[in-house]
């Protein structure tokens, strides 16, 4: 049998309270953090979805339309870990995701849809969106939380390796711009 005294049961107590106290703050950044990973996702989904139907390329509109469900698919399992934490989603998608496209309106409106002038829009987002996802994993978060993120941060690299292949492959072959 173990007998604490007043003073050693309160000090366990303080510490428990403290863990919890931690580990909600913990839970309540994590949710920031996904919160901003779903704006970005969101973000890109629309994104890709606008240079799709800007690019003159059906291969390309072909890839974008993909991107834009991979995006997509990044939105419900970030969801979903919201979920997890006890979390409520913020509003859907960023006044930078807003401008973003309406900027693509211009860009590709005064050059007449170019696939090149789609393709460097699309790359600026994807910096934005690799930033993003690099940003997150600095932040302290549960194992299955970092895993996810790393994960998804892999195929915003690959979105990111790809869109600047096909921009410089469009600015080296000018028939295909």
């Amino acid at each position: 049998m173990i007998t604490l005294n007043l003073s050693q049961t309160l000090a366990r107590i303080e510490k428990v309270r403290f863990y919890f106290r931690e580990n909600d703050m913990t839970h309540k950044k994590s949710i920031d953090v996904l919160n901003d990973l779903i704006e970005t996702s969101r973000d890109g989904a629309e994104g890709f979805k606008k240079c799709a139907e800007d690019a003159k390329d059906p291969q390309l509109k072909a890839y974008f339309l993909d991107r834009a469900k991979s995006c997509e698919e990044a939105v419900r399992a970030l969801t979903e870990e919201i979920r997890k934490f006890g979390g409520r989603l913020d509003a859907p998608g960023t006044f930078r995701g807003t401008l973003h496209r309406f900027w693509i309106d211009v860009r590709t409106a005064l050059t007449d849809k170019d696939n090149l002038a789609v393709l460097e829009e699309c790359e600026r987002a994807e910096d934005v969106a690799l930033k993003a996802y690099q940003d997150a994993l600095k932040e302290e978060m549960p194992d299955s939380l970092h895993s996810l993120i790393t994960l998804q941060l892999e195929g915003v690299k690959r979105n990111y390796d790809r869109v600047r292949e096909l921009r410089v492959e469009a600015e080296n072959n000018p028939l295909k711009a």
